[in-house]
C-alpha cells in the first residue's frame, strides 16, 4: 500500500529494533504513560462526576428545584399567592407546584431544647415537588392529616430529643400580635414518623406538619412560598427566568443552583485543580516524548543527511519525526480513553471485587454517609481530555522535529 513517504518512515522509526533497545524503551514508557494519564484522569473526573450527582441528589431530597418567595418587604396577598400558583402551573418545565409556610420554632422536650425550621406541606402535593416520601424511615406521609397536630422529624433531632413516633414534643412559635407585640405560643405536636435524608443540616433543622396546622399558629408571612419541580433540574438556569417573568414584583423565584452554589462551587474547583494535576501526568509522558525523539534524531543524523541529499526538503524532515510523535501520543491517548472508558463504567463492579479480594473498605461505612463509589461518565468531559492529551503530545514532538529539520546534510556525513 503507498504511504507518504513522512508517514512511512516516522512508522517506522515507532518500531522496536534490536540495536535500538533503549530507544524502544523510552518509546513504551511515553505510550504507557499517556495511556495511564489519561484514564486516570477520566476515571476520576467520572467518579467526581458520580458524587455530584448523589451530593445533588441529597440536597434536593427536602427541596424542591426552586422556590417562589416574597421579595423583600413585600407581602402578598393570599390571593396573589393562588393566583401565582395558578400561572406556574402553565409554565413550560415547571411539571408540580406546591405551597407551603415556614417558621424558626424551638422544638422542647425537657430538658432538651433545639432550634429547628417548621415547615407547613400539604401532604398530597408536597410528593410531587419533593422526595420527601421517599426518605421517611418511619410512617406514612399521608398521616399528617390537617388537624392532626401531628409532624415529622428528622433522626437527628429524634435522637437529640430522645423522641420516637408516638412520643409528643412541645414547640415554641415566635409570633406577632395584631397590635405588633411579640406574642410567643406553645403547641404539642405527636410525633408520626421520621424521615433520613442524609444532610445532617436538614435532618437535624427541619420538622414537617401539615400545613393548615402551621397556619393555625399564626406564621408570620414571610414564611409562605412555593415549591416547584422542573422537568429538567439540571436546565434550571434556563427554566427560572421563563417562571421569573410570570411572576408580579412582589415574588421571587430562587432555584436550586443558587441555593446551594457554595456546594458547586467547590466541587468545580476541586475537579479543575485534580484535572490540572492528572493533566501532569500527561506532561510527564510528553517529556519522555521529548527525550525520546531527541536520541532518534541523534541516531538518525545518516539517515537525515541521505534524505536530504535525495532530495527530501526541510519541511519533509519535519513531518518525519512528527509523525513519530504523533503516532506514539494518538495510540497514547486512545489507548488511554478505552481503559479509562472501561473502567469509569464499571467502577461499582470492580470496587466490590477489591474490597472483598482485599478484604477493606474504600468508603468506611462507619465514617461516610455514601459508601459506594459512584460514576457518571460525561462523553464531553472524555472529548477534551481526548484533545488536551493530543495538544500536549503533539506540542512535545514540535522542538525535536525543528532540530531534526535542521540538520546539516554535510556535517552529518562528514565522519560516514
Amino acid at each position: 500500500m503507498f504511504h507518504p513517504l513522512s508517514v512511512f518512515v516516522g512508522s517506522r522509526y515507532v518500531r522496536a529494533r534490536t540495536h535500538e533497545f533503549f530507544v524502544s524503551f523510552i518509546t513504551w514508557v511515553s505510550l504507557v504513560g499517556v495511556c495511564v494519564g489519561v484514564a486516570a484522569l477520566i476515571v476520576i473526573l467520572s467518579v467526581m462526576n458520580g458524587f455530584e450527582d448523589e451530593l445533588r441528589d441529597e440536597l434536593l431530597a427536602l427541596s424542591a428545584d426552586a422556590r417562589v418567595v416574597a421579595s423583600s418587604g413585600a407581602h402578598p396577598s393570599a390571593l396573589e399567592w393562588q393566583q401565582a400558583s395558578r400561572a406556574l402551573r402553565a409554565v413550560r418545565g415547571v411539571t408540580a407546584v406546591a405551597p407551603y409556610l415556614e417558621a424558626q420554632v424551638l422544638a422542647v422536650r425537657s430538658p432538651e431544647m433545639l432550634p429547628v425550621v417548621l415547615r407547613g406541606i400539604d401532604p398530597s402535593l408536597e410528593a410531587s415537588v419533593t422526595q420527601v416520601a421517599r426518605v421517611i424511615r418511619e410512617g406514612r406521609l399521608a398521616d399528617l392529616t390537617a388537624g392532626s397536630d401531628r409532624a415529622f422529624i428528622g433522626d437527628v433531632v429524634a435522637d437529640e430529643l430522645g423522641l420516637s413516633v408516638g412520643d409528643t414534643m412541645t414547640l415554641l412559635v415566635p409570633t406577632v400580635s395584631p397590635d405588633g407585640t411579640p406574642e410567643p405560643k406553645l403547641r404539642e405536636l405527636t410525633v408520626a414518623g421520621v424521615f433520613e435524608s442524609g444532610p445532617e443540616e436538614q435532618d437535624a433543622a427541619l420538622v414537617f406538619a401539615n400545613l393548615a396546622d402551621v397556619r393555625a399558629l399564626g406564621v408570620a408571612p414571610s414564611g409562605r412560598g412555593l415549591h416547584l419541580r422542573y422537568s429538567d433540574p439540571l436546565a434550571a438556569p434556563q427554566i427560572t427566568p421563563r417562571v421569573q417573568a410570570q411572576l408580579p414584583s412582589d415574588l421571587t423565584v430562587i432555584d436550586w443552583t443558587v441555593d446551594n452554589a457554595s456546594y458547586f462551587r467547590a466541587t468545580r474547583i476541586e475537579k479543575t485543580m485534580m484535572s490540572l494535576i492528572l493533566l501532569l501526568i500527561v506532561a510527564v509522558a510528553a517529556f519522555n516524548v521529548v527525550a525520546m525523539l531527541v536520541m532518534v534524531v541523534n541516531d538518525k543524523r545518516t539517515d537525515i543527511a541521505i534524505l536530504r541529499t535525495l532530495g527530501a526538503s526541510p519541511r519533509r524532515v519535519l513531518a518525519v519525526f512528527l509523525t513519530q510523535g504523533l503516532i506514539i501520543g494518538w495510540v497514547g491517548v486512545a489507548l488511554g480513553v478505552a481503559l479509562g472508558v472501561l473502567l469509569a463504567l464499571n467502577v461499582q463492579t470492580i470496587v466490590p471485587w477489591l474490597q472483598n479480594t482485599f478484604g477493606f473498605h474504600i468508603m468506611d461505612p462507619d465514617v461516610y454517609y455514601v459508601t459506594t463509589i459512584p460514576s457518571d461518565v460525561h462523553w464531553s468531559n472524555i472529548g477534551w481530555i481526548a484533545i488536551a492529551a493530543l495538544l500536549i503530545t503533539g506540542s512535545a514532538t514540535l522542538y525535536p522535529a525543528v532540530r531534526a529539520s535542521r540538520t546539516p546534510p554535510a556535517e552529518a556525513l562528514r565522519y560516514e
